[in-house]
C-alpha cells in the first residue's frame, strides 16, 4: 500500500501506528498518480535509454504546459482536502463529546459486565468504528478527487471493499492498543504517557514485521519478480552487489497497483525474514529497465543507510514529546469540560475520544517536523541511488531526471510548491528539487569520491 505513508484521525492509536509505518514503508509517495499514455508506454517498454525516449537534456523539472496547469489545479486542490479533512477530523471528536456518545458506550460496556476485558470488546469497537464511519464521507471525497484527475482506477465496490478491510485492521490494532493504554492510565495516572510510548514500540515493531506477509496481501497480489521478469531480477542483483547488500531474488516481488492506481512505484518493507523489495506492475509497464534499477537503487538506499531505524526513533522521540503535552493538556481538559462531555477521570474510557483529539490535533502541527525529518532521508536515498546504479546505468543523472520527469507527469506533482506547502505537505523534497539534484550530482566528473557507494 502507498506508503504509506497518511496519518488518520480515527484514534491516537491508529495514528501511532500508521506513523510508524510511513516511517518504515519507504520511498511510497503520498501524491496520488495518472495515467501515462499508451504511446508514451510502449516507448518506455522498448528502449533503455533516456536519449532514445526524450532528446532533451533535462537539468530542471519542466512539464508540458498542459500538465502543468492541470498538476497545479489537482496539487490546489488536493491541498484544500488534506486541511479540511484535518479541521472535519477535529469537529466529528467534538461532536461525539459534545454528545456524549463514548460516556453512553461506556455505560453500554460496563452494564454488560463488570470485567475490564469485555467492557474493551465492548467500548472500543464502537467507539473507533463510530469515529471512522463519521469521517467516511472525507474518505469518499478523497477517492472522488483521484477519479476526477484519472489517477485512480477502482470501482467503488472494491473500494468500500478496501475501506471494511482497512477498520478491520485499525479496530484489532486499536483496540490492543487502548487496552494497553487504559491499563497504564489507570496504574500509573502521573507517568501512562512515558509507559504507553515504551509498550507501543513492540507493538509498532510487531506490526511492521508483519506488514508485508499479512496487511499488504489484504489489497493487493504480489508475485515473485523472477517468474515473470527473470532478466530484470538479473541486473537489480548486479545493483544490489554494488550496493553490498543481501537482498535474495526471492525477497523480489511484483504487486498489482495497476488494479487500483496508474502510478510508478517501488518499495522496501519489513525486517528480518519479512524484508522484502516490491516492484508496482506499472512501473515495469511504463518505466524503462534503467528507470527502475535507479528506484530499485533508492529503496536499497533506505536500508543500507539505516533510515528506517533511524527515522522510528526520531519520530517515536517527537511522538514522546507530544505524548508528554498531551498528558498535561488532558489533565486541564478533564477539570475544565469532564463534566459535561461525562467524563469521570482520565482513566474512564469515556475519555478516549478526548484524548483521541489532543494528540490529533498535536500530531498535525508537528506534520512539518516529521515531514523535515522524512524528507532529508528521501534525499539522500536519491543520492544513494545514483551512486548504487553508477557504472551498471549509463548516463545515469539523466536516467533519474527523466524518471523523475516522468513520474512527476504522471503522479501530477506540484510543479511550483510555495515554501509553506513544501514544509506541511512534503514527506519528499519537490518534483523540482529532485530533478535538479540528479540531473546535477555527478561527483566522478569531478574527480571527486562519492558519499555512500565507492
Amino acid at each position: 500500500m502507498t506508503s504509506t505513508k497518511r496519518l488518520v484521525l480515527c484514534a491516537i492509536f491508529a495514528f501511532v501506528l500508521l506513523l510508524a509505518l510511513a516511517s518504515a514503508t519507504f520511498g511510497q509517495e503520498g501524491n496520488p498518480q495518472a495515467q501515462i499514455s499508451p504511446q508514451s508506454t510502449a516507448q518506455a517498454n522498448n528502449t533503455g535509454s533516456p536519449a532514445a525516449l526524450d532528446h532533451k537534456v533535462i537539468t530542471e523539472y519542466s512539464p508540458p504546459p498542459e500538465n502543468y496547469q492541470k498538476s497545479k489545479a489537482y496539487s490546489d486542490e488536493h491541498y484544500r482536502h488534506l486541511f479540511f479533512n484535518a479541521l472535519y477530523g477535529v469537529l466529528v471528536l467534538l461532536v461525539v463529546l459534545r454528545w456524549r456518545l463514548a460516556a453512553k458506550f461506556r455505560d453500554w460496556a460496563e452494564r454488560a459486565s463488570s470485567r475490564r476485558f469485555v467492557q474493551l470488546i465492548i467500548f472500543a469497537p464502537l467507539l473507533l468504528l463510530t469515529v471512522a464511519i463519521l469521517t467516511l464521507p472525507t474518505d469518499v471525497w478523497d477517492e472522488s478527487l483521484q477519479r476526477k484527475f484519472g489517477l485512480s482506477v477502482q470501482n467503488w465496490g472494491s473500494w468500500f471493499k478496501d475501506w471494511i478491510t482497512g477498520q478491520i485492521v485499525a479496530l484489532i490494532i486499536g483496540t490492543i492498543l487502548v487496552w494497553i493504554l487504559y491499563g497504564v492510565v489507570r496504574r500509573s495516572p502521573r507517568r501512562w504517557w512515558f509507559y504507553f510510548w515504551l509498550a507501543a514500540i513492540p507493538v509498532l515493531l510487531a506490526t511492521f514485521f508483519l506488514q508485508p506477509l499479512v496487511v499488504d496481501p489484504l489489497f493487493f497480489k504480489f508475485t515473485p519478480l523472477q517468474s515473470k521478469h527473470a532478466d530484470l531480477v538479473a541486473q537489480m542483483e548486479k545493483v544490489v552487489q554494488h550496493g553490498d547488500m543481501d537482498i535474495p531474488p526471492e525477497r523480489m516481488f511484483e504487486m498489482n497497483a495497476s488494479t487500483k492506481t496508474t502510478g510508478l512505484n517501488a518499495y522496501v518493507t519489513g525486517f528480518g525474514a519479512s524484508k522484502r523489495a516490491v516492484v508496482w506492475d506499472n512501473t515495469m509497464a511504463k518505466a524503462t529497465v534503467p528507470e527502475t534499477l535507479f528506484v530499485f537503487g533508492h529503496e536499497m538506499g533506505h536500508y543500507v543507510l539505516l533510515h528506517i531505524p533511524k527515522e522510528i526513533a526520531i519520530d517515536l522521540g517527537i511522538l514522546l514529546v507530544l505524548l508528554y503535552v498531551g498528558y498535561w493538556l488532558a489533565n486541564w481538559a478533564v477539570a475544565r469540560w469532564g463534566l459535561g462531555w461525562g467524563i469521570r477521570n482520565l482513566g474512564d474510557w469515556a475519555s478516549l475520544p478526548m484524548l483521541m483529539l489532543l494528540l490529533s490535533v498535536l500530531s498535525f502541527l508537528a506534520t512539518p517536523a516529521f515531514n523535515a525529518v522524512s524528507r532529508h532521508f528521501e534525499h539522500e536515498a536519491d543520492r544513494f541511488g545514483l551512486e548504487v546504479i553508477h557504472g551498471i546505468v549509463p548516463d545515469a543523472g539523466q536516467v533519474a531526471a527523466h524518471y523523475f520527469e516522468k513520474s512527476g507527469e504522471i503522479n501530477l506533482a506540484d510543479p511550483s510548491p510555495s515554501t509553506w506547502m513544501k514544509i506541511w505537505m512534503f514527506d519528499h523534497p519537490t518534483r523540482p528539487e529532485r530533478v535538479h539534484f540528479v540531473a546535477t550530482y555527478d561527483p566522478w566528473e569531478k574527480g571527486e569520491q562519492p558519499v555512500y557507494v565507492h
